[in-house]
């Protein structure tokens, strides 16, 4: 046995340089086969020992470990997070439901509705396009399609649309018109009786006055008749170029209507003749001004004109739908 230490103490303390044993003869008493035997059983349960040594060590290290945060943390104070706090579990939340538009216009009426709307829209499209259409042609220079067309374009335009540029001339129109007319009438009990004059254009006039929509007649048909009359006949009333009767035959319509409306001559009278005149009147410049004008009225009367039965016809027929 103390042979077997001294071999195994030998082992763990080496002589040589690198560790190993030392050359020489064998101890005594002992085998060459026996002693590294010995030896190598020694190392096995020395290591043995140490490692139970170091697993022992390194669990109470572990336990001392444990045992030490649980001490801590019972002292050491809560720290929550910023933020609201949750507590318990929460539904999820549902977007709001997006609103549907309302159609407005003619998309929130009826099918019919829409498409009988739409008609009277391509109508009114239509008829504006054609009238834009026939004004240009009515104020562009002659060309081949107002030559062709002329007629057509002047029954559109005359007497309603017609262009009037006096309002842009260098002079404008500073006088006031008054259009009269008389007439000859025939009495139910046959007799011809002159009438006064009447003053056409202060009866437009007074209807004009308060009146907040007054006709286009009201405000323009007279003037227009005497304007496209005194455009195409010469200071002796006699007619100029080819629409000199048609202007004549426009005027004597209107005024016929006039006097039907008035009740010329009385009930059951039937006017056979009128004659017109003019009465203008210069406007009177401002006080400021310098200019003088005469504030005499100048009076223009026309020939009398003979009524056919077609005008009384057609007047009586005009003033029972009016």
């Amino acid at each position: 046995m103390d042979a077997y230490d001294e071999g195994s103490k030998a082992r763990h303390m080496p002589d040589g340089p690198d560790g190993s044993l030392p050359e020489g003869p064998a101890s005594a008493g002992s085998t060459p086969d026996s002693t590294p035997c010995a030896d190598q059983e020694s190392t096995d349960q020395e290591s043995v020992g140490q490692e139970s040594t170091d697993q022992e060590s390194t669990d109470q290290e572990s336990t001392d470990q444990e045992s030490v945060p649980q001490h801590h943390d019972s002292q050491a104070p809560t720290v929550q997070a910023p933020g609201p706090q949750v507590s318990g579990p929460q539904a999820p939340t549902a977007d709001p439901p997006v609103p549907v538009p309302t159609p407005t216009g003619i998309a929130s009426l009826p099918l019919r509705s829409q498409i009988v709307a739409a008609l009277a829209l391509a109508v009114v499209a239509v008829v504006a396009c054609v009238h834009l259409g026939m004004v240009f042609l009515h104020v562009a220079p002659s060309n081949t399609v107002t030559k062709q067309h002329g007629r057509a374009i002047d029954d559109w335009i005359y007497p309603e649309f017609e262009q009037n540029w006096k309002l842009f001339a260098p002079n404008p129109l500073q006088q006031n018109i008054d259009v009269q007319v008389r007439a000859q009438v025939r009495g139910a009990d046959g007799g011809i009786t002159e009438t006064g004059w009447y003053d056409l254009s202060a009866l437009d006039g007074a209807a004009i006055d308060g009146n907040l929509l007054p006709s286009h007649t009201q405000q323009n048909e007279l003037r227009r008749a005497w304007d496209f009359y005194i455009g195409t006949h010469d200071n002796d009333n006699h007619p100029v170029g080819l629409r000199g009767d048609l202007s004549q035959r426009y005027l004597r319509r209107i005024v016929v209507l006039r006097l039907d409306r008035e009740g010329a001559g009385g009930k059951g009278a039937v006017v056979e003749s009128v004659q017109v005149r003019s009465r203008t009147t210069n406007v009177p410049p401002p006080k400021w001004s310098e200019e003088q004008v005469s504030d005499t009225p100048v009076l223009r009367e026309l020939p009398w004109w003979t009524v056919p039965e077609e005008d009384v016809t057609d007047a009586r027929t005009e003033a029972s739908a009016g």
